[in-house]
């Protein structure tokens, strides 16, 4: 009898061992310690060196470029660290000071103290520079502007990207009225009974203001090129929304086209895609990518003060004129609470090794490098007490959906391994950052998750699960009733400390991991 039992002990002993050796018990759970504490992490400087508002990007011989409003830019080697090139009004700005030599045209619309609707002072905004090979010319496409409708899309010519870029001409304007109408090109396009049936709220005989919540303010315009290699500038704001109009590339101007009013093509300002009813969203810009083969549209809703929730989102298309559609394969129509519309990439937010948060994050643009990298390029405020503000460069992953992950640091050269991550790798505690689709002041603040071995997350009020597709950086990461789908990515923090880090999106949100290897448990 005795000897039996022992013999049924030894087998099950076997059993027990047989079945750890194949992995089919699961690890013991950590610790688990969800305090944030990032007292004992180094904290970079985040200064980039230079105040470029509302950066667009150009990259020409190996140096990069970066041109904003109020007469600013930069240029870089490496997207981290930037060399001031012009800022601030004046004939004497290297970059765009040459539109003094035309400033009673230039200025005649908007943009000045002695503009047909006047501004406060000088306003030279939002410039977007590509180059033109049927022309030879770098052409940058700005606007002048008045009032939150009142704006005119302006072109300038240089032979080289460091300027002195040469008016042109005007191509569109926003904001007339019944008084002012005849200063602008608006009636060679249209009749004057169109323009005051659609553009103006009255008729010739009444008081006749602008319909700015149905039509754009005419600024922010930017280029962007297609599938088919033809040209299209995207541009507007706050009041009518976003529209898009065709670039005649022996020229550099607009092409108005004919009306379409089924499809939301209007002869003059073009077709309409996005937004309206003087609900938050500014900044369009259009980047098509060829391993999506998608057309990615990124705004800014929000204000852009500090506090006024500015942000970055995304819509996309497979056509160059849309649809747009958010992850929820929502279009955003005209006076639409926007928030819950086109999926959030940055807003307000603090991660551990920076020494301030980020604040009133967009009015971004964005490119595809050579080497294949994503990279989106935008400025913050900082939650400082201050409107002061700095260019950023955040390197974006597209998920196994085709969607945009942006990184939660600024670019430093991290390249993902496109094999992916061991396990070994990933696992461990997380501090974390949900950017949600609020529109406000708030920051978004880590607190702790984990990745366990086994595909088990836990946060401190939710738990869930993530898996990782084996041979990709691609992970899944669920949490209650929301899935994320994104990427891992070994990077640099702020300091420069190595740490593993995830970006996933799912319902329009965005979340960000971070995982330094003395924290790391699994």
């Amino acid at each position: 009898m005795k000897k039996r039992a022992l013999s049924m002990l030894l087998a099950l002993l076997l059993v027990v061992s047989l079945a750890a050796a194949c992995g089919e018990t699961e690890d013991p759970e950590p610790n688990y310690d969800f305090t944030v504490d990032m007292s004992g992490i180094a904290t970079g400087n985040v200064s980039s060196g230079v105040a470029v508002h509302d950066p667009s990007i150009l990259k020409v011989d190996g140096t990069y470029y970066i041109y904003g409003s109020h007469m600013a830019s930069a240029k870089s080697t490496d997207l981290l660290h930037w060399e001031k090139m012009s800022d601030g009004y004046g004939a004497q700005n290297p970059i765009f000071g040459a539109i003094y030599n035309k400033a009673a045209e230039a200025f005649a619309y908007t943009g000045s103290t002695s503009s047909i609707i006047p501004a406060g002072g000088d306003a030279v905004w939002a410039p977007d520079v590509k180059y033109n090979e049927k022309l030879g010319k770098y052409v940058m496409y700005y606007c002048t502007s008045s009032t939150f409708n009142a704006s005119n899309l302006c072109y300038a010519f240089s032979d080289t990207p460091d300027g002195n870029f040469d008016w042109q001409g005007a191509l569109i304007y926003s904001g007339f009225d019944k008084g002012n109408i005849q200063y602008t090109d608006v009636l060679d396009y249209v009749s004057e009974e169109y323009a005051y049936e659609h553009y103006i709220n009255g008729n010739k005989n009444g008081v006749g203001e602008y319909n700015f919540r149905d039509w754009p303010n005419a600024i922010d315009p930017t280029l962007f090129t297609d599938a088919d290699g033809n040209d299209w500038l995207v541009y507007g704001s706050w009041s009518g929304g976003i529209f898009l109009l065709e670039i005649d590339e022996n020229t550099g101007k607009v092409i108005h086209p004919e009306a379409d009013p089924d499809n939301d093509v209007d002869p003059y300002f073009g077709k309409k895609l996005v937004g309206g009813g003087h609900e938050s969203m500014e900044a369009p810009y259009i980047l098509y990518d060829k391993d999506s083969g998608f057309y990615y549209l990124f705004v800014s809703y929000g204000a852009l003060e500090r506090d006024g929730g500015y942000q970055i989102r995304v819509f996309r298309s497979d056509k160059p004129d849309g649809k747009y559609v958010d992850m929820n394969g929502m279009n955003l129509g005209s006076g639409v609470n926007n928030a819950q519309y086109a999926l959030k990439l940055s807003g307000n937010y603090m991660l551990p090794s920076l020494n301030v948060a980020y604040k009133a994050t967009g009015h971004n643009s964005a490119f595809i490098d050579e080497d294949g990298k994503r990279y989106i390029v935008y400025h913050t405020r900082f939650n400082t007490g201050s409107e002061a503000h700095s260019p950023r460069v955040h390197q974006y992953l597209l998920n196994e959906d085709g969607w945009p992950c942006m990184l939660p640091y600024q670019t430093q050269g991290e390249t993902v391994s496109a094999t992916g991550y061991t396990e070994d790798q990933v696992v461990g505690r997380y501090f974390y950052v949900n950017q949600g689709t609020f529109i406000g002041s708030e920051v978004s603040q880590p607190i702790i998750i984990y990745l366990n071995k086994g595909g088990k997350a836990k946060d401190v009020d939710t738990e869930g699960t993530w898996t990782m597709e084996e041979g990709t950086p691609y992970v899944t990461i669920t949490l209650g009733n929301k899935t994320y789908k994104g990427v891992f990515c070994a990077m640099k923090d702020e300091a420069g400390t190595d740490c593993m880090t995830f970006s996933a999106v799912g319902q329009n949100e965005s979340i960000w991991g971070v995982k330094y290897a003395e924290t790391s448990q699994g």
